[in-house]
C-alpha cells in the first residue's frame, strides 16, 4: 500500500460521491517523538479537539505548542456503506504540511512527502463496510535542505528542537485543506488536459482524456445557459465552439465540458470540467492573453489568517475576491507554495490571473544566515533537485486546466549567482517546459541583492520577475532619493535582454493607524510615496508589463527584531481592512486599466 497523487478535484456527478470529513478530529502532539513506538497509529487517547481545515498553531495559547517542531496526530472515525463495495473508494487529502504517515484501522497506507498537494490513498482493501474505520494521520513540519520549502532544525538548550525557516512567513502546520472521502466507479476517469486556442470568431478546445478502461468516452460542452454548443467521441480528439465567448481577465465566461464513459448505452462515469477558452503568449516584451496586451496589477499574497492560519477558509477566501475586484487588481501570484484548489476555481469564476508558484522558496543565502550557500551543498544537487521535478510536475498536472494560470513560477529568491546554480535551474527550467500542454511561459522570482550580471538564471525563462524593496531595505526615508537611483541603475541593467518584466514583490512596511506628517518609515504615508515613486518608474521602462505590491495582507511570520507580530507590508491588514494606499492603488489601477502600455 502506499499513498499516491490525487489531482482530479473531487466532484458529485450521477456516477460519483464525494464524503466532507472535514470538522472536529482528535488531536495529539507528539512532545517525546515517541508516537508510532507507543501504538499511537491504532489509535489516540488522551487528545484534544482540532478542527479541520486548519493550521494547529495558532489555537492554542501555550508557545511551546504553538512552535512546536515534530509530529502533530489526528485522529476519527468514519463509515462506509455496504452499497459501496462496488465502488472505488479513496480518500483524499487536499494537502497535509508538510509530510504525512497515514494508518487505516492500525494499517500503514504508507507516507506522503510535500505540503501543498492532494494526495490520496485507496480503502477498498482495507475499509470494513457498515463499521466504523479509525483514520490516522501523523503530520510533520520538520524541514530541511531537502523539503520545499527549505530549512533547518536546531536544538535548544532544554532539549527542545526548533523549526528555523528559511523563509520570511510562519511555517504552519497541520491538515490545511479538506479531507473527503471519494467514490467513484471502477471503471472512471482519471485525468484530462485541455488545450483551448481561437480560430476568427470560433473557439477550440481540444481535450485529451485518460480512463481506467476501455469502454467508448463521449465528451459534450455547455455553455452558462445550460446549452449543449458542441460534442465530440473518443478519448483525444477537439471540438469548435462556434462564436465563442472567450474568457478575458475580469471578464470570465466558463464552458463545462461533461466527461462521460459509456458501456452499451449505460453511462459507468460522468465528470465535468470548466473550461475557459483563452490564448496566452509572450511576444517581444509584452504578454498577450487573447492577443492582446495584459498588464499585471495586483498582488502576492498568503494563505494567512487569524486562527486559521494557513488552513483554508471559504469566507477569506471570498473576502479577498471581493477586495481584488474592489481595488481593481487582475492577478495574483501564488507566492510562495500552491494554494488551495477552491481558489483557482474562484479565479476562473471571476476572471483573475494567477502566476502559480511551486514552493521553491528558501534558497536564498541572506536570508538562511548560513555560512556558505545551500548550492555548495551536494544533496541539493541530487535529493533537492528530483524532488523540486516532482513538485512541478504535481503543480503543472494540478493546476493545468484552469485558465486562470498563465504563468508558472519555478522558484522565489534564489541563490542565483552562486556557479552552482546555473546547472540547476537550468534542468528544473528544462524539465518544466516538457509538462504543460498548454506552453505557459516560465518565470522565476529574482532576489534584489544579485545583478544582472551575476545572476545565472534569467537566461532560462520568458518573463523576469524582480523583487525590489529600494528605499526599504536599502536607503530608506531620507535616503530615498539615492534607493530611487540605484533601482532606475538595476532596472536597465536586466532589462537589457529586452524580455518582459513584472515585479513581483514592492512595498514597505507600514503599521496601521499610524500617521506622520511630514511621512517616517512604518507611517501609511511613507507607504503611498514609496508606492508612487515605483509607480513613475515602472511607467518610465516599456518592458514592465507589470505590478505586484508586496503584500496583499499583513502576514504572520516567525518572530525577529525586523517584524512587529508579523510582516506589515500589506496594503490590507490582516483583518483585510484598507490602508491608506490600498486608496491610491484603487485609483492608479482604475486609470492604468488591463491594457496599459499596448
Amino acid at each position: 500500500m502506499k499513498l499516491y497523487d490525487s489531482m482530479l478535484y473531487p466532484r458529485e456527478t450521477s456516477q460519483r460521491y464525494v464524503v466532507d470529513l472535514c470538522g472536529y478530529w482528535n488531536f495529539k502532539i507528539d512532545k517525546e517523538h515517541n508516537g508510532r513506538g507507543d501504538g499511537w497509529q491504532n489509535g489516540l487517547d488522551e487528545s484534544i479537539l482540532m478542527a479541520v481545515p486548519s493550521s494547529f498553531n495558532d489555537v492554542f495559547t501555550e508557545k511551546k505548542i504553538r512552535d512546536f517542531a515534530g509530529d502533530v496526530w489526528y485522529e476519527r472515525a468514519f463509515y462506509v456503506p455496504e452499497e459501496w463495495k462496488e465502488k472505488n473508494l479513496e480518500i483524499r487529502f487536499g494537502s497535509a504540511t508538510h509530510k504525512a504517515e497515514v494508518w487505516i484501522n492500525g494499517h500503514e497506507m504508507g507516507k506522503h512527502k510535500g505540503g501543498f498537494m492532494p494526495f490520496a490513498a485507496k480503502l477498498n482493501d482495507i475499509v470494513k463496510f457498515g463499521e466504523p474505520n479509525i483514520i490516522v494521520v501523523a503530520v510533520s513540519n520538520l524541514l530541511d535542505f531537502t523539503t520545499l520549502p527549505l530549512g533547518r532544525i536546531e536544538m535548544l538548550s532544554d532539549g527542545r528542537q526548533i523549526v528555523l525557516p528559511h523563509f520570511d512567513f510562519f511555517n504552519y502546520a497541520g491538515l490545511h485543506r479538506a479531507v473527503k472521502l471519494v467514490v467513484t466507479p471502477i471503471e472512471r476517469v482519471e485525468d484530462i488536459t485541455v488545450v483551448t486556442d481561437i480560430q476568427g470568431t470560433d473557439g477550440i478546445i481540444e481535450y485529451d482524456i485518460e480512463t481506467s478502461g476501455e469502454s467508448d468516452v463521449h465528451v459534450e460542452v455547455y455553455d452558462e445557459d445550460g446549452e449543449l454548443v458542441g460534442e465530440s467521441s473518443g478519448k483525444r480528439s477537439e471540438i469548435v465552439i462556434e462564436d465563442a465567448k472567450l474568457w478575458c481577465p475580469g471578464n470570465a465566461y466558463l464552458y463545462k465540458l461533461k466527461v462521460k464513459i459509456v458501456n452499451v448505452c449505460e453511462v459507468v462515469d460522468e465528470y465535468y470540467l470548466n473550461v475557459g477558452i483563452r490564448t496566452v503568449e509572450v511576444k517581444g516584451n509584452r504578454f498577450l492573453i487573447n492577443n492582446e496586451p495584459f498588464y499585471f496589477k495586483g498582488f502576492g499574497k498568503h494563505e494567512d489568517c487569524e486562527y486559521h492560519g494557513r488552513g483554508f477558509n471559504p469566507v477569506v477566501a471570498l473576502r479577498d475576491f471581493e477586495l481584488l475586484d474592489w481595488i481593481n487588481a487582475n492577478s495574483v501570484r501564488t507566492s510562495h507554495y500552491p494554494y488551495a484548489e477552491e481558489f483557482y476555481q474562484l479565479a476562473d469564476r471571476k476572471g483573475i490571473v494567477i502566476i502559480d508558484e511551486v514552493a521553491a522558496v528558501g534558497f536564498q543565502a541572506v536570508m538562511n544566515a548560513v555560512d556558505k550557500s545551500v548550492f555548495e551543498e551536494e544533496i541539493v544537487h541530487s535529493e533537492t533537485l528530483e524532488y523540486h521535478k516532482l513538485e512541478v510536475e504535481r503543480l503543472i498536472k494540478r493546476d493545468k486546466n484552469h485558465p486562470s494560470v498563465v504563468m508558472w513560477c519555478l522558484t522565489n529568491e534564489p541563490d542565483s549567482k552562486n556557479p552552482h546554480s546555473e546547472k540547476y535551474f537550468e534542468e528544473i527550467y528544462a524539465h518544466g517546459r516538457t509538462l504543460d500542454a498548454q506552453n505557459r511561459p516560465l518565470t522565476y522570482a529574482n532576489f534584489m541583492y544579485i545583478k544582472f550580471e551575476e545572476c545565472k538564471l534569467h537566461q532560462f525563462v520568458d518573463v523576469i520577475g524582480l523583487n525590489r524593496y529600494w528605499g526599504w531595505y536599502e536607503k530608506p526615508g531620507e535616503q530615498f532619493v539615492d534607493a530611487m537611483e540605484s533601482f532606475k541603475n538595476d532596472l536597465e541593467e536586466f532589462s537589457t535582454p529586452g524580455k518582459p518584466i513584472i515585479f513581483f514583490e514592492y512595498g514597505a512596511d507600514t503599521m496601521s493607524g499610524v500617521h506622520k506628517l511630514p511621512s517616517v518609515t512604518f507611517s501609511e504615508e511613507y507607504q503611498v510615496e514609496f508606492l508612487d515613486a515605483y509607480h513613475k518608474m515602472f511607467d518610465d521602462f516599456d518592458n514592465v508589463i507589470g505590478e505586484q505590491v508586496w503584500n496583499f495582507a499583513d502576514f504572520q511570520t516567525t518572530e525577529g527584531p525586523l517584524r512587529v507580530d508579523g510582516n506589515k507590508k500589506g496594503i490590507f491588514t490582516r483583518t483585510r481592512q484598507p490602508k491608506q494606499a490600498a486608496f491610491t492603488l484603487r485609483n492608479r489601477w482604475k486609470k492604468i486599466g488591463d491594457n496599459h502600455k499596448s
